[in-house]
């Protein structure tokens, strides 16, 4: 069973009928113990960090005990972001430090080059490390939307990128972790692909 967290920042319409669109069914729920019988999560998100970590409050140890079983998970924009420590966004607000790392604003200074914050529209992937949810996608194009990008303290984790003005992780991947931060239901066929790879680590 795939669930979606419904904590009330996430586009879950979307990223539920992304799923629909590959044949797999997928619940949304803001029920913990749906949530910890889930054999993957979802954590979609819009919005600014510091109310998403205020919705997800109740649900953080939920979440830290679904990632520690080993069972898939899968961030997604927002759900993405929140994963690492904090956010320039929401200066004092804690992000779920599943890992290490910040949040920044694009620099004021890509306006000068041309590009608009946020960054929004499609932009292609650069490969920088294998992982699981990217067999088959290459330098793909994607869709954006977010005027943050994540730094991790661990350069590892960043699956791939894309350039805008600087180097945007676009994928992290850890063990039985995943995170995009553009949407991969809204991003065609490949990002449809991303979405069949991350089904086929369900156990």
């Amino acid at each position: 069973m795939i669930t979606i967290i419904d904590y009330g920042s996430g586009n879950l319409k979307s990223i539920k009928n992304g799923f629909s669109r590959i044949g797999v069914e997928a619940s949304v729920s803001g029920d913990v113990r749906e949530m910890e019988n889930a054999d993957a999560l979802i954590l979609p998100g819009v919005g600014a960090f510091g109310n998403a970590m205020e919705n997800l409050k109740s649900y953080e140890p939920t979440i830290h005990q679904h990632i520690e079983s080993g069972k898939p998970f899968l961030g997604v924009c927002l759900g993405l972001q929140v994963l690492f420590a904090k956010s320039q966004e929401s200066k004092g607000v804690e992000g779920l430090k599943v890992f290490e790392g910040d949040v920044l604003r694009f620099p004021g200074s890509l306006k000068e080059e041309g590009l608009k914050i946020p960054h929004m529209g499609w932009n292609n992937l650069q490969i920088q490390n294998e992982c699981p949810i990217l067999k088959g996608v290459g330098s793909e194009y994607m869709y954006f939307v977010h005027s943050y990008y994540v730094k991790p303290e661990d350069d590892s984790i960043i699956a791939a990128t894309v350039d805008y003005g600087v180097d945007v992780p676009a994928v992290v991947c850890q063990d039985n972790i995943f995170a995009t931060q553009f949407h991969p239901e809204k991003s065609g066929a490949m990002g449809l692909q991303i979405l069949k790879n991350f089904v086929k680590m369900i156990p």
